[in-house]
C-alpha cells in the first residue's frame, strides 16, 4: 500500500496546522528532522520516510554510480513511488497544508517529485540539493513556493548548480528564496533561521 511503501514516522496533524513531509540526508534516517519541524511548528504534523537504498549501510532515496552522478533510472522509479507515497498521506489528511524538507540526497528526491507531481506541495524547502540534470518544462510550478538553502563553498553541491535550480525553478513561475552561507554542505544557524521564518510565514 502506497501510505506504507517506506518505513516512516508519522504524527497527525492539530487543527489547521499543515503536514511536513521531512526527507534525510545520505546516511540518516527518519528522525533526522522531526525535532527541527516540532520546534518550527509544533501543531505541524510530521510524515518522515527512511531511503530505502542501502549505499555501503548508509540509507539513500535512489541510487547513484558516483559523486554527483546519479542512475536516471533508478531515480525515476523512486520518484513515482516517493509521489505516490505523498500523495496517499495527503488524501488522508484533506484540505491541510503540504509541506516538504529536504536535505542533501532528501532534497534531491523532494525536488525530483516537484518536477514530477508540483501539486502534492504547498511549499518545499531544498537544503544543499543537487540536480545535475535540466529538468523538463512544468507550468504546474508555477505559484509554489519553494526555499533554496546552500553553501557558497559547498565542495558537493557547486553553486553555479544551485543558482541554475533556482532560476529554472523561477522560469516555471515558482516563488523562490534563495538563503546562503559562507560554509559547505554543512547546516549552520543562519540557515536554520531561514528555514524557521519561510515554513512559519502565514502569507
Amino acid at each position: 500500500m502506497s501510505r506504507d511503501a517506506y518505513h516512516h514516522f508519522a504524527r497527525t496533524p492539530e487543527a489547521g496546522a499543515p503536514l511536513v513531509f521531512t526527507f534525510h540526508g545520505t546516511g540518516g534516517d527518519e528522525h533526522q528532522f522531526t525535532g527541527l519541524v516540532q520546534q518550527i511548528l509544533p501543531a505541524a504534523g510530521i510524515v518522515s520516510p527512511r531511503g530505502d537504498v542501502s549505499e555501503h549501510g548508509a540509507n539513500r532515496f535512489f541510487r547513484r554510480t558516483g559523486e554527483g552522478v546519479y542512475d536516471m533510472a533508478d531515480l525515476a522509479l523512486r520518484t513515482k513511488k516517493m509521489a505516490d507515497f505523498i500523495r496517499a498521506h495527503k488524501t488522508e489528511n484533506p484540505g491541510t497544508p503540504i509541506y516538504g524538507l529536504g536535505y542533501s540526497n532528501g532534497a534531491n528526491i523532494l525536488a525530483a517529485v516537484l518536477f514530477e507531481a508540483p501539486d502534492l506541495f504547498d511549499r518545499a524547502v531544498l537544503m544543499h540539493p543537487l540536480i545535475p540534470w535540466t529538468p523538463a518544462p512544468n507550468a504546474a510550478l508555477a505559484g509554489r513556493k519553494i526555499l533554496i538553502t546552500a553553501g557558497r563553498r559547498d565542495p558537493i553541491c557547486p553553486l553555479p548548480l544551485t543558482e541554475k535550480l533556482a532560476a529554472y525553478l523561477e522560469g516555471e513561475g515558482a516563488s523562490v528564496d534563495l538563503a546562503l552561507h559562507d560554509g559547505g554542505h554543512e547546516v549552520r544557524q543562519p540557515e536554520i533561521d531561514a528555514i524557521a521564518a519561510f515554513l512559519a510565514d502565514q502569507g
